[in-house]
């Protein structure tokens, strides 16, 4: 659905997210340069923010979000109020994605292709780094290292790149979706 800054409806047939609208509506109006914000309580991102504490450089996927991610540890509940939005929306600053204590995991792009890529990959750091973090004690990549491989994976130009193939099998296996 498209909702303008004002909370109405403008494309869709869904009610408002009041909590959504909040959360959304906040970053745009922080970020200009955010065309999309991905949102949901994924299992794994659930499981990591319970943690309060931001991904490790443990993997190459995990390094694009290195000291590009926050922890937005404010938790009050759902968010339904603006001045809980500003403060999400100021926790994010200019990072890609947010950690949100308690909640799960947010990421932005400057395309849908590019928020939507980010937060399955952020998804996907948080599985792996639970799994390895349970099977014993993990060894990060080196300072230097994570940030030169955040340099090389991490851009916007990449988030956008790698979701086309995700979106190619996603129309190939539900061709309706794309329909109104």
């Amino acid at each position: 659905m498209l909702v303008n800054a004002h909370g109405e409806v403008v494309e869709g047939d869904w009610p408002l997210n009041l909590a959504a609208f909040v959360i959304h509506s906040q970053i745009h109006a922080a970020r200009p340069d955010v065309v999309s914000a991905a949102h949901s309580h994924s299992v794994y991102g659930k499981a990591w923010s319970a943690l309060h504490r931001p991904l490790d450089p443990l993997t190459q996927d995990a390094c694009a979000f290195y000291e590009d991610h926050a922890v937005f540890d404010d938790y009050s509940g759902a968010l339904l109020d603006v001045e809980e939005g500003k403060r999400l929306a100021h926790a994010l600053g200019s990072c890609k994605a947010a950690i949100l204590v308690n909640h799960g995991l947010l990421t932005v792009g400057r395309t849908v292709d590019e928020a939507a890529f980010w937060f399955v990959a952020m998804e996907r750091a948080c599985q792996v780094q639970l799994a390895a973090e349970a099977a014993g004690t993990p060894v990060r990549i080196g300072h230097e290292v994570a940030q030169k491989t955040a340099g090389q994976t991490g851009g916007h130009r990449t988030g956008w790149s790698q979701f086309q193939p995700l979106y190619d099998f996603i129309v190939a296996r539900e061709p309706d979706c794309l329909e109104e």
